[in-house]
């Protein structure tokens, strides 16, 4: 992949270079761009999802007993029920008020097995109103109170930067490089699921890049989805707080004007390949954190880390002004010390050759025999395994060999065509 540069930045008043200025001259053509009107809301944690392995305590499956029944469970009513396949859980309390969401008992181990059977997931208010060290104390008691012999199993995070006085171009698509495989642009439908809300607005404008399983881009109008949830009034107090990161007007919100976020979104697999990779210049050691309250000091990195693998581009290699401008100068908005500048920000995958890649090649054959058999079409058997947790993996490896999703697809539709027409079925 070619390099992509910068263009010049320059002191709106003196016009003499600076690292911070807000006017861009791109060195090729001349062109001027003038973001001295852009304005930095907040850059923040908008989801925090930790996972949790151990075995489910007997009293807690009785809550589920009446779907939809107001239960007590750690000192605080919640609502309690069932929640469908996709999420990978069987069951939910939820306590909006609180702003947590407990997904118990995974469907893919057994209860009376230690599994990875609960997942906290945490609204922003609530992520708004803890730090992340009391955020995590409150997450792992909650996990405490669901489990025993409970460990933590990583965590997957929302990094979202708020700003007015820019709005995506509309060649967003074509100027948007990366290597992800997925894009959705979902401009003007009428419904869009938004985590565990369907929000209906008509004018919505959302685009997203890459993968649910990994790193993906959402460039959406904040405004329209707040007001659809009926959350408007909390992200207005968000916005007008004085203490804005953006040292060039403090007091910088307009509420007569559209706020669009630029958010990336870590699933809990990205950040365990952070953990694992990523080493500390201090000790030389990999980061090696599990948990959100342990990963935070990172998270600048992460939002660094984006912007350079999903680059928006001027003209080819150069980037477009407001992507150098959010990239640079913006940090997410944390009560913590960012290591960004003491840590080496690398991402391990395990190899797709050996061990691994032997079984994914032996787990595809049979997953193909036994669809075969009880005669599953390609495309269900597509999406059923894309909802599969070693999903990622089977990717990666298919990836490794220059596959993409749609060749992967038309693979397995190839060997069930060939099973169907040799054998009949499986046998």
């Amino acid at each position: 992949m070619s390099v992509v540069k910068d263009q010049a930045r320059l002191d709106r008043q003196s016009g003499v270079p600076s690292k911070h200025g807000r006017l861009f001259v791109d060195p090729g053509t001349a062109a001027i761009t003038d973001l001295s009107k852009v304005r930095l809301l907040r850059c923040g944690v908008d989801t925090v999802r930790q996972l949790y392995r151990g075995l489910i305590r007997p009293e807690i499956m009785a809550l589920f007993e009446k779907p939809g029944a107001m239960v007590e469970f750690a000192g605080e009513i919640w609502h309690s029920g069932r929640v469908g396949r996709d999420s990978g859980y069987q069951y939910k309390l939820q306590n909006a008020d609180l702003g947590f969401i407990l997904l118990i008992k995974n469907f893919n181990a057994k209860l009376e097995h230690i599994g990875p059977h609960l997942k906290v997931e945490v609204s922003p208010h609530a992520i708004d109103a803890l730090s992340p060290e009391r955020l995590q104390e409150r997450m792992d008691y909650y996990a405490a109170a669901v489990m025993t012999h409970r460990e933590r199993n990583q965590c997957a995070v929302h990094l979202a930067l708020d700003l007015q006085g820019w709005k995506p171009p509309v060649d967003l698509v074509a100027r948007l490089h990366c290597r992800a495989r997925t894009h959705r642009d979902i401009s003007g439908i009428s419904q869009v699921e938004w985590a565990t809300k369907s929000s209906v607005y008509g004018r919505g404008e959302t685009s997203m890049f890459g993968s649910a399983g990994g790193v993906q881009l959402c460039i959406y109008n904040k405004t329209e989805q707040a007001r659809a949830t009926d959350k408007l009034d909390f992200w207005e107090s968000v916005w007008r707080r004085r203490d804005s990161f953006d040292a060039a007007d403090p007091d910088n919100y307009d509420p007569t004007q559209d706020v669009w976020r630029v958010e990336l979104r870590y699933h809990h697999s990205v950040i365990q390949q952070f953990a694992s990779g990523s080493i500390s210049a201090k000790t030389g050691e990999a980061i090696d954190t599990d948990s959100f309250s342990a990963f935070s000091a990172h998270l600048d990195g992460l939002w660094r880390y984006g912007l350079r693998q999903f680059k928006l581009i001027a003209r080819p290699g150069y980037y477009e002004p407001i992507w150098t401008l959010i990239r640079d100068d913006v940090r997410v908005d944390l009560p913590v010390d960012s290591l960004v500048d003491e840590t080496e920000y690398k991402r391990y995958y395990k190899t797709s050759r050996g061990f691994s890649g032997k079984n994914v090649e032996l787990f595809l054959g049979n997953f193909v025999s036994l669809l075969a058999r009880e005669r599953v079409g390609a495309k269900k058997a597509f999406e059923t395994l894309k909802q599969w947790d070693c999903w990622p993996v089977i990717r990666d490896h298919y990836a490794s060999k220059d596959m993409s999703e749609r060749d992967l697809y038309k693979h397995i539709k190839t060997l069930l065509q060939e099973r169907h027409v040799r054998w009949g079925r499986a046998v």
